[in-house]
């Protein structure tokens, strides 16, 4: 059976969960290495910059979704951010990174939080079914990015 909940109460998974991120999107750490990001997302359950919410099937990490602080440097001026959606390839395609997702609204929501923001390069079509909007398109890590954001009710 499938439950989710925080990484802070997984934190064996912790750099796991890292690594599969550094992985996926790693036009994004290409300056950093992984054991920095590893360290840095560690950290960033503690203090809140990365918090990460999980999915796990006993102690089978299946995919995660973290709410940052910070997920954009060019645009300081955002936040805070859905970032680091990421599902295992063999758990995809179950509602997995949909449960996430919204796992992560209805605690930014929780928490007073009215927008959130994601940028996405290729996954635009996917987050507009769950209510994102396209705030702009840009240029970074030589990909054509959308910035989208969703108000929370």
């Amino acid at each position: 059976m499938v439950r989710i909940e925080w990484l802070d109460r997984q934190m064996a998974q912790c750099n796991e969960m890292a690594q599969w991120i550094h992985q996926e999107f790693s036009y994004e750490y290409a300056h950093q290495s992984l054991a920095s990001w590893q360290q840095e997302f560690s950290a960033g359950q503690q203090d809140g910059r990365w918090k990460c919410l999980v999915a796990m099937e006993g102690d089978q990490l299946l995919g995660g979704a973290a709410l940052a602080s910070n997920d954009l440097a060019d645009r300081p001026d955002l936040g805070p951010w859905l970032a680091c959606v990421f599902v295992a390839p063999e758990a995809r395609r179950t509602g997995l990174a949909a449960q996430l997702i919204e796992g992560i609204c209805d605690h930014a929501r929780d928490t007073g939080i009215t927008t959130l923001y994601l940028h996405t390069h290729s996954q635009s079509d996917y987050y507009a079914r769950f209510g994102w909007e396209v705030v702009e398109h840009f240029q970074a890590w030589g990909k054509e990015q959308c910035l989208m954001s969703r108000r929370l009710k």
